[in-house]
């Protein structure tokens, strides 16, 4: 009788193909620097969300003592019979109010500085000399004032975009302006609005950041725009009457 083996056959290894192999390696490699620059992420999206708390806060207490400060010296100045008279303003919000008819070539290039192309859109200016000269000579087709603290923060918080790479971007992340005006000490809406109400060191920087506000037209429309604001009008500053 024939003799059969009773021997078993050794099962076959499943070879991996050298390309497909360097392709699984990649991917994991990849894979893990992912997860440790999500984890990075992370962890500097939290650092930046408690110093935006701490920042907060500071302002607040800074905000206060400037309130304070003013109610005292008022306060001082009745008590001795005098009048208490309040610093110059160095903040102004310039709205343009109209459109391109009739306007001179200087008076088009100072609202192009002024970053007014648009009708109904609206800057922040710091007041110096040489801007309230420029305003001066725009006054036909401007209105403007002085904002308060809660005014800078409206317009920030409710209309504010930033300037990416040309870009018009939604200030929706404090990182958006960590990213861009990092470098400078502001990286959150709070330093934003604190640079710009107490026009700082970096006001040029921060207000060049912001995109020109586009506002609605006011509810009811203007009463006359042709005429400045001390003869019935909305042109020219609001704040002196």
């Amino acid at each position: 009788p024939s003799l059969v083996s009773s021997g078993r056959m050794a099962p076959k290894t499943k070879t991996v193909p050298e390309t497909v192999a360097k392709k699984q390696k990649a991917q994991a490699k990849k894979t893990g620097h992912l997860l440790k620059a999500k984890v990075a992420q992370k962890k500097k999206t939290k650092a930046l969300r408690a110093l935006a708390f701490r920042r907060a806060e500071k302002y607040l207490a800074e905000y206060q003592r400037i309130e304070n400060r003013e109610i005292k010296l008022r306060r001082v100045a009745k008590e001795q019979g005098n009048i208490y008279v309040p610093a110059e303003p160095k903040l102004a919000f310039v709205v343009r109010i109209r459109g391109i008819n009739g306007v001179s070539p200087r008076v088009r290039k100072i609202l192009q500085l002024l970053r007014l192309r648009q009708i109904h859109n609206g800057v922040f200016v710091k007041l110096n000399k040489a801007t309230i000269m420029m305003l001066r000579l725009v006054e036909p087709y401007i209105a403007y004032g002085y904002p308060n603290l809660k005014s800078v923060r409206e317009l920030i918080y409710k209309r504010g975009f930033g300037k990416v790479r040309g870009s018009r971007i939604g200030l929706s992340d404090n990182a958006i302006i960590n990213k861009s005006l990092g470098s400078k000490g502001i990286s959150c809406m709070e330093d934003l609005i604190h640079e710009i109400y107490t026009v700082g060191p970096n006001f040029k920087l921060a207000n060049n950041f912001l995109w020109p506000f586009k506002l609605n037209s006011p509810r009811g429309g203007l009463k006359a725009k042709v005429k400045h604001f001390i003869e019935g009008g909305d042109a020219g500053n609001s704040e002196q009457y």
